[in-house]
């Protein structure tokens, strides 16, 4: 049987169909499905780690313990947890352990787009690159077996565009795979520095094997076509290269961490021109060049963002290697082309984070940022963010400010989401306080992990298998990091948070303000609360345009608020100075 899944759905099943028992994952487009899909199934037990580092550990528990397990996150999540993943690779394994690392050609919804077939090379791991949904299913049950085979953690590296397409896949049913019983090894397990030298010289004889194992695995596999062009390519990458240039022979890696040599050297030798076509770094390029074989890639094709068919066709015609009859008939998208007018991202009509952001910038008060929704407020017209690192960074930021200008430091605040500072911003939080710093901290409490689809996290009160948890007292907990003004305040009234935020960068000493109101999105309002617009008031001095709610616009020379679109959140009340906005009903006047 075949169902249609995208690949993160198609990861899941194949983690179902393959054993794995145990799952664990920090929330991060393009990743998030992934954990989500696979907490449904029976009798395997998934969770939301607060971070990627204790997911990771979650993993290595598992494992250790001999379930096989599933750990999941996105690119910038492996920098988080590479501290446990560099060691596990030395330690090895009990039941066979799979990272999905999800990686963000293009930055769809990441900071940076950095490349983690890097991290499978530093660690000595193996790394495998599914190109659609059926490798994505098929490559986790493949994983799972090298990693038992070899006692090797692998990275499974999807992007963008393969967790989210959507592919044919067969179904089968779950094997029963019996959890491999624990034997006490310190020598293995307890990596201290004697311990460790060993197992050091271990890794590189694993890896060796591995090598011999990449020249034999069916993941990677010679297609011959044509021999005047040879492409060496993996992921979604084969999807692009087979569409543009179908009579081009093609090198498909799977398995890319550690490359086939030999298979390499003989696919180079029958072909007139090697050429490797792969998305962002020259990893596969640089390495078969070492190998003194001369190729052609970053020369041709970018080293930036996403490639497509249009790209690679494209690139290979100016380049002259495609004569008329060669080239692919590139087809357009099938998407509207007619001229749309942009729609830049905006947080939400009703957000509880926006009158935060309206009166930062009101203040004329620096923000230092952090990850989340919340991060749009950087754009126009709120423009009242001015910094936005990594996970947890915006603490870290703002003390460094005061410590480095401490009358820049006095207008300073850090912004930081419920989920992102359980994430990684208490460390911080515990820094500025140790090490005597003077900052306000806003902790935007809107209940759930909104930007990524709301998931639970530990302040929520549920887990991510719908059992009733402990929820974080947010209060008692800046408290025991020695904050001692500590203050909670709606969102939502203007008057409070400018209070509040006057009185707290006037303080001099750590403080805490905790913005709490539910993701609009947990909690519509009624059509009761609709703002009305009362047009004979209405003086069209575009003040509630500051605000940067999609529901508001100008009908003419006056305010409209669209009734469809309005939540009834209020701030543009508080905004107009003419009394022009209400709350009053369903429609405008």
């Amino acid at each position: 049987m075949k169902e249609l899944l995208s690949g993160n759905a198609a990861i899941a099943r194949g983690a179902f169909e393959s054993g794995v028992t145990v799952a664990a994952a920090y929330p991060g487009t393009p990743s998030t499905e992934i954990l989500e899909l696979f907490s449904s199934y029976p009798g395997i037990y998934a969770e939301w780690a607060p971070n990627e580092k204790v997911a990771m550990e979650v993993g290595i528990g598992a494992s250790i313990a001999g379930a096989r397990t599933l750990v999941a996150m996105k690119h910038v999540g492996v920098n988080v947890a590479a501290d446990p993943l560099l060691t596990f690779a030395y330690t090895g394994v009990n039941g066979g352990v799979v990272l999905v690392s999800a990686d963000d050609p293009g930055m769809h919804s990441s900071q940076n787009e950095q490349d983690n077939r890097y991290y499978a090379k530093f660690a000595k791991i193996p790394l495998l690159e599914p190109g659609d949904s059926q490798e994505a299913k098929d490559m986790i049950g493949i994983a799972l077996d090298i990693s038992e085979q070899f006692d090797t953690p692998v990275m499974l590296r999807t992007t963008t565009r393969v967790s989210h397409s959507q592919g044919f896949v067969e179904i089968g049913g779950p094997k029963s795979i019996a959890i491999r019983p624990y034997v006490k090894d310190a020598k293995k397990y307890l990596m201290v520095p004697a311990f460790a030298r060993m197992r050091r010289a271990l890794l590189e004889e694993r890896l060796a094997k591995l090598k011999e194992y990449s020249e034999k695995s069916p993941l990677n596999a010679i297609e011959w076509r044509g021999r005047a062009i040879g492409i060496i390519t993996s992921g979604i990458s084969y999807q692009y290269v087979r569409e543009s240039l179908p009579g081009a022979s093609v090198l498909k890696l799977g398995l890319t961490n550690p490359l086939p040599e030999k298979l390499i050297r003989q696919f180079a030798g029958g072909v007139q021109k090697l050429i490797v076509v792969e998305e962002l770094e020259p990893f596969v390029e640089d390495q078969v060049r070492s190998l003194g074989i001369t190729v052609s890639g970053k020369d041709l094709l970018p080293d930036t963002g996403e490639l497509n068919v249009q790209v690679i066709a494209g690139k290979f015609a100016e380049a002259g290697l495609l004569s008329p009859s060669e080239k692919a008939p590139v087809k357009a998208d099938g998407l509207v082309t007619a001229a749309i007018p942009g729609r830049p991202p905006v947080l939400c009509p009703g957000c509880p984070h926006r009158g935060l952001f309206f009166a930062l910038r009101k203040l004329k008060l620096i923000a230092t940022g952090d990850i989340g929704c919340y991060t749009l407020s950087g754009l126009p017209p709120l423009e009242a963010m001015d910094s936005c690192i990594c996970m947890g960074a915006s603490i870290g930021t703002a003390h460094g400010f005061g410590k480095a200008d401490p009358e820049l430091g006095g207008r300073t605040v850090a912004v930081i989401g419920d989920s992102t500072f359980l994430h990684s911003g208490i460390t911080g939080l515990l820094n500025m306080v140790y090490n005597k710093g003077a900052g306000t901290v806003v902790i935007l409490d809107n209940s759930t992990t909104a930007m990524t689809g709301h998931q639970h996290h530990p302040g929520t009160g549920s887990t991510l298998m719908g059992e009733q948890a402990q929820a974080v007292d947010f209060e008692a907990l800046v408290r025991a990091l020695g904050v001692k003004r500590v203050r909670v305040i709606d969102p939502l009234d203007l008057g409070e948070i400018t209070k509040a935020l006057q009185e707290e960068v006037a303080a001099r000493e750590p403080s805490v303000i905790i913005c709490r109101r539910p993701c609009i999105l947990l909690k519509r309002a009624t059509a009761d609360d609709v703002i009305l617009v009362q047009t004979e008031k209405c003086r069209g001095c575009k003040a509630c345009l500051r605000l940067g709610c999609p529901a508001i616009s100008m009908k003419g020379k006056l305010a409209h608020v669209d009734p469809d679109a309005c939540t009834g959140c209020g701030l543009c009340v508080q905004v107009c100075r003419d009394g022009a906005l209400v709350k009053g009903g369903s429609a405008n006047a």
